[in-house]
């Protein structure tokens, strides 16, 4: 007849075999090697004549220098400074994705191309860490529009005429107003301004209208 043994208790574990078997705490997951910080390239003289990366004069004439895909790129790191303006994070791979391109550390990939582009054309620079970006991009210069067709250099002549217009009838204006709060006569005003190197004509109309106060 077979005899009904207890079963024994479990064995109590050692120290030892504790300290063994304790889970050892995970280390904290490491950055992904393609995870950049992008600041601002500070320039206080492009930053207050240059054009913002997404207007119409870059579309016009900085693409055909960068290329479509440096340019769609360009926009895309401006953009996320339009909203940190001290800088962000961000994963270029993630960015490269997003935007429809392959992506690789090596310089092979079409993605880092476009990027490389950006900085051989001084609108980005390395950094220890990532990127400085420009938020105002340079007009064109005059070496690029020489390979430009016809159409593209007039087209761009007659946009630097009027934005040279426009910046001087600003310029004369405020002038003007400030002469005119000074307490000069209104009638010195042109001749004022033609002194200060304003244009002959821009400095008659201005007159006009500060006379007509």
């Amino acid at each position: 007849m077979a005899v009904n043994r207890p079963i024994p208790a479990p064995p109590i574990p050692t120290r030892s075999a504790l300290r063994t078997s304790a889970p050892t705490p995970s280390a904290p997951p490491s950055p992904s090697p393609t995870t950049v910080m992008i600041r601002p390239w500070i320039d206080p003289l492009v930053d207050e004549t240059g054009h913002d990366p997404r207007s119409l004069y870059v579309e016009r004439f900085w693409l055909g220098v960068l290329g479509p895909t440096a340019t769609w790129v360009l926009r895309r790191l401006t953009a996320g400074l339009a909203d940190h303006e001290d800088g962000y994070r961000t994963d270029l791979g993630s960015m490269a994705r997003a935007m429809g391109l392959s992506f690789s550390p090596s310089r092979s990939s079409p993605f880092s191309k476009a990027l490389q582009r950006c900085t051989m054309f001084g609108l980005a620079h390395q950094t220890s860490d990532g990127f400085a970006v420009r938020r105002r991009i340079p007009t064109v210069a005059h070496r690029h529009l020489r390979r430009m067709p016809d159409s593209v250099r007039d087209e761009h002549d007659r946009w630097e005429s009027a934005h040279v217009a426009t910046d001087q009838f600003e310029r004369a204006h405020g002038l003007a107003m400030a002469m005119l709060a000074a307490g000069d006569d209104c009638t010195m005003i042109e001749q004022q301004l033609t002194v200060l190197g304003v244009d002959n004509r821009v400095a008659a109309q201005v007159a006009d209208n500060a006379a007509s106060l």
